[in-house]
């Protein structure tokens, strides 16, 4: 009996060591994982550093997020005088009539190759090369009348000669040294010199109107003949300029030129030099409801009244 009652307490003796281990390893584990619990489950995970590529970088070119911002031709030019910003619808042949030139001149002057490829933002040179552009609307202004007088309270009898011609110089009294005759006025470019005529014989059915309408609307049957208002050049004749028709351009000088729109027959072609009261065209109805006319007279470019310039009927 006693060496039966003394076994079971030696088993339980020998299994108690491992039971202490076991709860050991248990307690020696739990602190491994508190490092990787995620306890906030909705959290986003930092972006990583932006990375900025710069120009020379393996893959930086056309395609590449850093994008140089393209400037356009003349775009140092902009809002200078004498330049002009391409707007959307614009075409060489609308510039050179808005600025009084030669649309081929603004092509040339803007070395522009192909014609029919400008660029809304584009500045281009509208007056030619070498001329200042805040002298060129100068033109038009008659030269001042100078004329020397003699001195003050002094009688001059006799002059002594001439400065220029129609300006006199007074002869100064004894012991009073000469006055020197003022310089000559220098003789501006006079382009409002132009000798006008009708372009048609036709009733204006329609008057400018500053803003609104650029021109007069002159009545006629198809076929009339619309003729040239004064001399001068062709600079365009064609179908060109959205809202005209067969259109015909001819400048004068460097301040004026005039537009004949709405032709059946253009008679006429460009660099073609006319005469006042020539032929150059037949009225018609192109790009309009009805046959008219659509005569314009622009001075630099800007539309102005023909009927102030046009001769009394």
């Amino acid at each position: 009996m006693h060496s039966s009652s003394v076994k079971p307490r030696q088993c339980g003796l020998w299994l108690l060591p491992l039971v202490i281990a076991g709860a050991l390893a248990g307690c020696a584990s739990a602190p491994n994982r508190a490092p990787v619990e995620d306890r906030n489950p909705g959290r986003l995970a930092p972006p990583p550093a932006a990375t900025v590529a710069k120009p020379g970088d393996p893959g930086v070119g056309l395609a590449s997020p850093v994008d140089t911002v393209k400037l356009l031709p003349g775009a140092e030019n902009a809002g200078k005088p004498g330049y002009y910003s391409v707007k959307p619808g614009d075409t060489l042949i609308r510039i050179g009539l808005d600025n009084g030139q030669n649309w081929r001149d603004v092509a040339r002057w803007n070395a522009i190759e192909n014609v029919n490829l400008i660029e809304v933002g584009q500045v281009l040179r509208v007056v030619p090369p070498g001329v200042d552009p805040t002298l060129a609307t100068s033109r038009g202004v008659a030269p001042t009348k100078v004329e020397a007088r003699p001195l003050e309270g002094k009688s001059t009898p006799a002059t002594a000669g001439t400065a220029a011609a129609g300006s006199t110089v007074a002869v100064a009294p004894p012991g009073v040294p000469p006055v020197a005759p003022p310089a000559p006025a220098v003789k501006a470019e006079v382009d409002d010199d132009v000798a006008w005529a009708w372009p048609a014989s036709g009733a204006v059915l329609a008057g400018f109107e500053e803003g609104r309408h650029k021109g007069l609307v002159i009545n006629g049957k198809a076929g009339d003949p619309v003729l040239a208002a004064a001399d001068g050049r062709v600079v365009y004749a064609g179908a060109g300029l959205r809202g005209y028709g067969n259109l015909v351009i001819v400048k004068h000088n460097n301040t004026y030129l005039t537009a004949y729109a709405h032709n059946q027959a253009l008679l006429v072609k460009e660099d073609q030099a006319v005469r006042r009261g020539q032929r150059i065209a037949e009225m018609g109805s192109s790009d309009a409801d009805r046959v008219q006319l659509h005569f314009e007279i622009r001075r630099q470019g800007k539309p102005i009244d023909p009927a102030k310039l046009l001769p009394a009927r």
